[in-house]
């Protein structure tokens, strides 16, 4: 946060000079301090979340003390000012551009704050981001009211007054009202001239930023830009995840995770790592969704690999995980089980990135089902670590207990049933005290591991009877009898539905799920409901909500395709709700219908920029870019209401519409370019982390791209607009 400052502090003082970069440099610790301050109330930690979001509004707070130092500098060189008071041009600066300042400001903040109402786990993750960030905007508004006008007159009272004592030649050179005559501004007019007198260069003009559009938002449809909820991040360790076939003996099972690490320590970026098997690894992130924590039994196993620091290595952890990925995957299927690399989750943990609950009405239609989808998965490119809820059959042993033999030797069945359980689990004697030991040590009787591995060997246990000791002894070979069987398979539930669970990871080119289920869906596509107990005609697909019944097979993805689905519809919606709040502030103000249309027509400009970026960068478009165009979105309509506020001003002044159209270009192209480049400079600083870089990427490409397009495009599109009342 401290460079992003640094920045942004000297772009103003290079843009602005020293004195009026003081003043508007007053505004970012008063405005950073008062959104901690919000922070604090809503019970937010300094986290990585929240830093970003601070990171993320230096940029823009300094906006709103920009527009007002500018202004008051102005008005100062304006002719007669030497003859007021200070303070009198001061305010008269401030309350000239107070009501446009307050109307962009809070057309930022309409941008802003519906993300704030986004559902699902995603919603309270990037929370603070749009609260950090509308507070701090209402705090830099007031700050630019009140602080920046008294600091201004303090710092810059000596400039005004050397200024006030040139004679008035030289004062008017330094007058602001009319666009400075220098070499941008030629070029503006050799450009715009043009473009406000032809007709069919005006539709030309617009017809190939259309294209553009076009041009940028296909980079989606042709792949080179791929979507997808959050990208992965840069972490210190990951997951070996083993599961062997149930009735597996431990010492196999550790066998193969040993062999598993023997494989992926050769990596240089491998500190060291830690095998369990039998038992799950400490609780961690990822196990809040997976429940890691609560594995046990003889056929799991868990290899916890731990990297090197970040700074002690080039490679991510993501870029890690792919390349131990393959090795992992031979050495599960030399010995039939699965394996599969768990990264720790950038969001909210999920159970997989690709599961299919499958729904259908009975067992063996939903087992049957989930077998077929299983298969297809594994045949799908870039899809690996299949697995699935169910286990495989194994072996019941039940033994019989012969009530009339046992009677008969006076053996009780509670007997017999006891020596089988203290046979098979072991049973507690005692406790043993132990000075040195802060807790009493338990004392288990048990068989040893050798004479209880098969069932068989149980019945050479002999009993006698409890209330003949001198009875002799009997086995449990002439009491008890074997019968064979198979267990019953779990049944697992979600809100009170039967449901089979297959998920899968997506690797390899493609990396996000939305585009290894286009294929998938295909394939499913061509099922038949009727084998698999169904009378319809296909297998219906759910991705938001779970099937009312389950007595048609159906198939409901969830996991990280849920969740990208989930936050895209409320960003989308939220997008939706900004668009109305901008358009309704601005009704009000231009007392017009159609001028908050042509202000808002520069929105989906700032595409031709975000798109292409995301591909040059190799960075997929995700929830955090969604929110950098939203937020990109009002900086956008701020510059234009400046704009074309100005525009209507120098007409009010007497210019015709061409000429206040093309001047108010010139004019205001100073602190739109001043706001574009503190937003570079403000999100550059995050545009090397993994899960902000499509934050950082969508402000500073959308900036750029509003500001060469917008520029020109707003003013035209208001000139078309406006020609017939304005000739």
């Amino acid at each position: 946060m401290g460079i992003a400052v640094f920045g942004v502090a000297l772009l103003i003082l290079f843009f602005l000079g020293w004195r009026e970069s003081i003043v508007v440099m007053l505004a970012i610790p008063s405005t950073l301090a008062l959104t901690l301050l919000v922070f604090y109330l809503y019970g937010y930690t300094l986290n990585r979340i929240t830093l970003f979001a601070l990171i993320f509004s230096i940029g823009i707070l300094v906006d709103d003390a920009i527009v007002v130092v500018e202004n008051i500098v102005r008005h100062v060189r304006l002719p007669g000012a030497s003859k007021k008071p200070l303070v009198k041009v001061a305010l008269d600066a401030v309350d000239e551009v107070g009501n446009p300042t307050v109307l962009a400001t809070w057309a930022v903040i309409a941008a802003i704050l519906p993300m704030a109402f986004v559902g699902g786990l995603m919603g309270p993750y990037m929370r603070p981001i749009p609260v950090g960030a509308s507070a701090a905007m209402v705090f830099s508004m007031l700050i630019a009211f009140t602080i920046t006008p008294w600091a201004a007159m303090k710092v810059l009272k000596r400039r005004f007054m050397c200024e006030a004592e040139l004679p008035e030649a030289e004062r008017s050179a330094l007058e602001l009202e009319h666009a400075p005559d220098d070499w941008f501004t030629r070029l503006y007019h050799k450009i715009m001239d043009p473009l406000l007198a032809h007709a069919s260069w005006r539709w030309i003009f617009l017809a190939s930023i259309i294209l553009l559009l076009l041009g940028s938002m296909s980079l989606v449809g042709l792949g080179w830009v791929k979507l997808k909820m959050l990208p992965f991040d840069n972490k210190s360790e990951f997951q070996i995840i083993i599961n062997s076939p149930e009735g597996t003996s431990l010492e196999t099972t550790a066998a193969v995770a040993r062999e598993i690490a023997e494989a992926i320590k050769v990596e240089p970026e491998v500190d060291n790592y830690q095998v369990y098997a039998g038992a799950a690894s400490p609780f961690n992130f990822n196990g809040l969704v997976r429940h890691y924590f609560a594995r046990s039994g003889p056929y799991v196993a868990d290899v916890q690999v731990n990297l090197l620091p970040k700074h002690h290595r080039k490679a991510q952890s993501h870029d890690i995980a792919k390349r131990i990925r393959p090795r992992v995957a031979e050495i599960a299927r030399k010995h039939g089980v699965a394996a599969a690399v768990a990264e720790v989750p950038p969001g909210p943990p999920v159970l997989q990135t690709i599961v299919a609950e499958i729904y259908g009405p009975d067992d063996a239609s939903r087992l049957a089902l989930a077998t077929r989808v299983k298969e297809i998965l594994e045949s799908t490119p870039d899809v690996v670590d299949v697995d699935w809820y169910v286990e495989d059959l194994q072996r019941k042993d039940h033994f019989v207990i012969d009530e009339e033999k046992a009677a008969i030797n006076g053996i009780t069945k509670g007997t017999i049933s006891r020596a089988l359980s203290m046979a098979v689990s072991g049973m507690s004697v005692d406790l043993l005290h132990q000075p040195e030991e802060q807790e009493d040590v338990n004392i288990v009787l048990e068989f040893p591991r050798a004479l209880r591995s098969h069932a068989e060997d149980l019945l050479n246990i002999e009993l006698r009877s409890e209330r003949n000791p001198e009875a002799p002894l009997v086995p449990l070979r002439e009491l008890v009898t074997i019968e064979e069987g198979q267990s019953e398979r779990s049944i697992y539930h979600k809100n009170l539905k039967p449901v089979v669970y297959v998920t899968a990871d997506v690797s390899g080119e493609t990396e996000s799920p939305a585009y290894a289920l286009f294929d998938i869906n295909k394939e499913i596509a061509k099922l038949k409901a009727t084998d698999f107990g169904g009378v319809g005609d296909g297998i219906k697909l759910y991705h938001l909500n779970q099937p009312f019944s389950e007595n048609e097979p159906s198939i409901k993805w969830d996991g990280e395709w849920h969740i990208t689905l989930e936050v895209f519809r409320d960003l989308g919606l939220a997008f939706a709700i900004v668009l109305i709040l901008i358009y309704m502030l601005m009704v009000g103000w231009f007392k017009d219908y159609i001028t908050p249309l042509v202000v808002m027509a520069a929105i989906p400009f700032s595409l031709i920029g975000i798109l292409p970026a995301h591909g040059m960068f190799g960075a997929f478009f995700t929830a955090t870019s969604m929110i950098g165009f939203m937020a990109g979105a009002g900086i956008v309509v701020r510059n234009s209401i400046i704009l074309v506020d100005f525009i209507e001003l120098r007409m009010e002044h007497g210019l015709k519409l061409a000429e206040a159209v093309v001047e108010a270009g010139a004019i205001r192209f100073r602190p739109m370019l001043l706001t574009a480049l503190a937003v570079v400079v403000g999100a550059a600083v995050i545009l090397a982390d993994p899960i902000f870089q499509g934050l950082a990427i969508s402000l500073m490409f959308g900036e750029i791209a509003s500001l060469l397009i917008s520029r020109m495009a707003v003013p035209v599109i208001y000139y078309m607009v406006n020609r017939k009342n304005h000739p």
